[in-house]
């Protein structure tokens, strides 16, 4: 089988701009219009890590709103030892992370027969090759642990230290979900590659 080469970046970048810890800095201390501001630029890099990780967009959405919320409570005890983006991050998977498993402990709903789903999807490759939603989909089916190194690495671009920070685990242990993720992901996708050819 050919190497499977998957672009999982967002559309919105998820980059944490610098300034988004002097932000920080002026709400922590009382500043109103930066605590609006600190969230308002929060979001585009808390919901498409959500979104990568659950897998719904509107599961997505209520755990970037709870990372958010997290923000704000935890903004008070925010040392500034490790910098704003690591804790951004970690708050944003761990948000994401919570929402996964309570979707998992929902009934599932399944879809009425006779139910006419679209022929093709909304941003469906007309070449017939992979779509976005095809990413997505595989990636969702990773184990969380895998899904979470990969989205930190592939999707936000973070380097093995920081995402071993974020994680609370070992340097190698994130090498080696990183490697068994985008193997997995192959995996799952190489199928639908065929399938297209």
């Amino acid at each position: 089988m050919a190497a499977v080469v998957v672009d999982l970046r967002p559309e919105i970048p998820v980059e944490v701009p610098d300034a988004l810890g002097d932000l920080a800095a002026l709400a922590r201390a009382g500043d109103r219009r930066a605590m609006e501001d600190l969230l308002r630029a929060s979001y585009d890099v808390v919901y498409p890590i959500c979104r990568r990780i659950v897998g719904n967009p509107t599961d997505a959405a209520d755990a970037a709103q709870e990372a958010l919320m997290s923000v704000v409570r935890g903004l008070p005890r925010f040392d500034g030892r490790s910098r704003y983006s690591t804790w951004v991050y970690r708050i944003a998977m761990n948000a994401a992370i919570d929402e996964t498993r309570r979707r998992a402990r929902r009934p599932v709903v399944g879809i009425t027969p006779g139910f006419d789903a679209p022929s093709t999807s909304p941003g469906a490759d007309p070449e017939g090759g992979l779509t976005m939603m095809d990413v997505e989909q595989a990636l969702v089916g990773l184990p969380l642990d895998y899904r979470s190194a990969v989205v930190l690495r592939d999707v936000c671009g973070l380097d093995y230290a920081e995402i071993a920070e974020i994680l609370g685990v070992p340097g190698g242990t994130v090498r080696s979900r990183i490697a068994r993720g985008r193997s997995l992901l192959a995996g799952r996708l190489g199928p639908t590659l065929e399938a297209s050819s």
